[in-house]
């Protein structure tokens, strides 16, 4: 998405997990399916751990469900909480909406959909409230 509007220079996006169980793996083989079908590259693409430096550079930390802010939130200090967010809380009507896990459910696509309606209103949103000239980060929990 940042690629296709050039703003690849202008963003720094990580995808973490806040549990260590699958560090190293590659995505998930039906997420790797969803992946073609929708021509996203994810060669070395790894799970991994979110670390303290990432919370530290983050702006936003955008979590797929409030088990990850749970998770966070015994992670960090209570003064950088501003920065978690749930991810389909800036769509219109779908605030508190959790994304189920597909590890769990099989439903990739189901996933990918939910992620491909809000994660442009998220980049507008950044685009809105920080200045062009300046880096954003955000760390997108997808575990």
């Amino acid at each position: 998405m940042l690629t296709n509007e050039g703003l690849s220079d202008n963003y720094s996006v990580s995808s973490a997990a806040t549990e260590n169980d699958e560090a190293g793996s590659r995505p998930h083989p039906g997420a790797q399916k969803t992946m073609d079908a929708h021509h996203l590259d994810y060669r070395g693409k790894r799970s991994h751990p979110i670390t303290a430096t990432d919370i530290q550079n983050a702006d936003y930390i955008i979590t797929m469900d409030d088990y990850n802010i749970s998770d966070l939130k015994e992670m960090i200090p209570q003064d950088q909480w501003d920065k978690l967010h749930l991810c389909m809380d800036i769509v219109p009507g779908k605030k508190g909406v959790n994304i189920v896990d597909p590890w769990y459910t099989h439903r990739f696509e189901d996933t990918y959909q939910m992620l491909d309606q809000a994660l442009p209103l998220w980049l507008k949103y950044m685009q809105d409230h920080h200045n062009s000239k300046r880096e954003g980060s955000a760390s997108f929990d997808s575990e």
